[in-house]
């Protein structure tokens, strides 16, 4: 039997609920092709700090450095607001990411099947977004250098630092995206007004003319953000920096019914970090009411990705996706009866079993 070491970091507010959801989906889905997981749990963010003292305790990233792939369920905990930076559990994050050599994150967002009225477009504007965004992971704003806060002078400053080489390597991965899809890559960046966007920009046409099998386009991120409502079918795959990319993405997951919705895969030369996008929404935590599509998702992409187990990732995808027409968490019911997240995650581990085609044609669905 195959096996594969998983670093689980559940961390804090609904991660935990939603890593358990997308772990035992992940384990079942595995164990149809005979393949068996080796997890082990480690502390991550604000449960970190108080447990070990540290957002990012170093047994946690020695664990993820030497595993095959890393999962995680959320970071961020509003007690550790007013902390010192080396306190929030952001810093661990961003730590980690670091720590991992993750440059590339990769966000797909599209509308599931019977999904298409839930967000703000109109269903036949919405049934046409599906997109990948791809965003630098480990430049820009959030690692440049100086940065610093100086309460008493009332001045702050954050540098925004990219290299030609960081730009090409996550070039790079967008245009391999695009080969395998419509073959569009739009970059987005502020080239009328930020030096690292002419650099970016210029770059960014170089790698392209080795992929002469896929488009080219720019736009500014601004324009970017209305085309994304207005004609969301337009984009394939979205290449652009670190913040402009959390700020998209975010965007995209309101687009298509719910943030709770979107995967991530972050990757780079070592074990790649898969979690959802959402944050830790401490208030919905402990209550079985968070959707734990995006984390179950997040485990489809980390077969996919971070495995080479492509067969997994497609019976996860597809059980979500049917499970998704006998009943949806509270985001995602649209006033209707809603069923809790432990029923929604029973429902996609009942989806999984190999016997699902025969049970289908008798039953019409899970």
């Amino acid at each position: 039997m195959t096996a594969f070491r998983v670093a689980v970091l559940p961390g804090d507010g609904i991660g935990p609920e939603v890593t358990r959801a997308a772990m035992s989906v992940l384990s079942a889905a595995c164990a149809v092709d005979g393949v068996r997981l080796e997890t082990s749990e480690h502390a991550i963010g604000g449960a970190a700090v108080r447990s070990l003292g540290s957002p990012l305790p170093a047994g946690t990233l020695a664990a993820c450095q030497g595993a095959d792939a890393v999962f995680l369920g959320a970071v961020g905990d509003p007690a550790f607001e007013n902390e010192p930076r080396e306190r929030k559990p952001e810093t661990g994050l961003l730590a980690l990411r670091r720590g991992l050599g993750v440059f590339a994150n990769i966000r797909p967002a599209r509308v599931l099947p019977g999904l298409e009225n839930l967000g703000p477009l109109k269903p036949e504007v919405a049934a046409g977004l599906d997109v990948v965004i791809v965003r630098e992971l480990l430049g820009g704003l959030y690692f440049g250098e100086p940065r610093g806060f100086d309460r008493a002078a009332g001045r702050a400053v954050n540098s925004l630092v990219y290299t030609k080489d960081e730009v090409v390597r996550i070039a790079e991965v967008a245009f391999r995206i695009a080969e395998g899809r419509r073959g569009l890559v739009t970059s987005v960046d502020k080239a009328n007004v930020l030096e690292t966007s002419v650099l970016w920009r210029e770059t960014v046409i170089e790698v392209g003319k080795r992929f002469p099998s896929v488009r080219l386009e720019h736009q500014y991120v601004d324009s970017c953000a209305m085309a994304l409502v207005l004609t969301p079918a337009h984009f394939d795959v979205v290449l652009t920096e670190n913040l402009f990319g959390d700020i998209l993405s975010d965007e995209a997951g309101a687009l298509v019914g719910s943030l709770g919705l979107l995967p991530s895969a972050s990757l780079g030369a070592g074990p790649g970090l898969f979690e959802p996008v959402h944050g830790s929404a401490p208030a919905l935590a402990g209550r079985d009411v968070a959707n734990p599509v995006g984390a179950i998702l997040s485990a489809a992409l980390l077969a996919r990705e971070g495995l080479s187990l492509e067969g997994v990732a497609r019976r996860i995808e597809g059980a979500v996706t049917r499970a998704l027409s006998g009943g949806r968490t509270a985001d995602l019911a649209g006033g209707g009866n809603a069923v809790s997240a432990s029923r929604f995650t029973a429902n996609v581990l009942e989806c999984l079993e190999p016997a699902l085609t025969s049970r289908e044609s008798r039953s019409g669905g899970c």
